[in-house]
């Protein structure tokens, strides 16, 4: 998992810095007449490391950063884990709502807390982001129900039907139990569109994912 995440943030550094290190031997040189009339494409080629599964490329320093500046463009993995991700979100403050009334132990509560404050705003970040990529509108697999099927973590209608009838500690455990399930399905899905994904904006939200989320689920299983 973390392989995967810094082979994509490494794979943009190291275009960065190759084409910034060939640029910069190209302004140093001052070669003669014949050399500014040489054919194009020629000069410091730019060695650009294959994503992952894929062989390294030579580049030349125009085509590495033509390749740079569209890399970042969205694709079906980024705009679905988007649309899904809301969603998958929305149940987890759903949940967490319930815990200032039938939760009996602090620590429990305090979590929820924490759980709503962060996912509420990544929503809205998410929704804007959508909005700015023409993503906005449902996709083609539908969106609801549809997507509830194929989001790992989800707890189901019958599970949220018990959870909003226990209180005290059955609530608690049954709390700490569904929500250690759901961060782990968020985590499946951000590590996936780290691997299938191909904006910068997603991966950054995806690595934010796996980062907190596994810190909640440590915490919570010391309850």
């Amino acid at each position: 998992m973390l392989a995967r995440r810094m082979s994509r943030r490494t794979f943009r550094r190291l275009i960065t810095a190759s084409v910034t290190v060939a640029v910069l031997a190209l302004g140093g040189c001052t070669g003669s007449d014949d050399d500014a009339k040489s054919a194009p494409g020629t000069g410091p080629s730019v060695i650009a490391p294959g994503k992952p599964g894929e062989a390294a490329e030579t580049l030349s320093a125009e085509d590495a950063a033509k390749q740079r500046s569209d890399d970042d463009t969205p694709n079906s993995a980024d705009l679905d884990y988007a649309r899904m991700m809301i969603e998958h979100h929305t149940q987890a403050i759903e949940m967490t709502e319930l815990a200032p009334k039938h939760a009996s132990s602090t620590p429990v509560k305090r979590l929820a807390e924490r759980i709503a404050a962060s996912q509420g705003p990544e929503i809205e970040t998410m929704k804007a982001w959508l909005k700015n990529h023409g993503g906005d509108k449902k996709s083609d697999k539908g969106s609801g129900e549809h997507h509830h099927d194929v989001m790992p973590g989800m707890a189901t209608d019958a599970q949220l039907k018990t959870l909003r009838a226990a209180k005290g500690k059955a609530f608690d455990e049954l709390f700490l139990k569904l929500m250690i399930t759901h961060h782990n399905g968020a985590i499946t899905m951000a590590t996936d569109v780290l691997s299938q994904g191909n904006n910068i904006q997603i991966g950054e939200m995806a690595d934010d994912v796996i980062a907190q989320q596994t810190s909640e689920i440590s915490r919570m299983r010391e309850m």
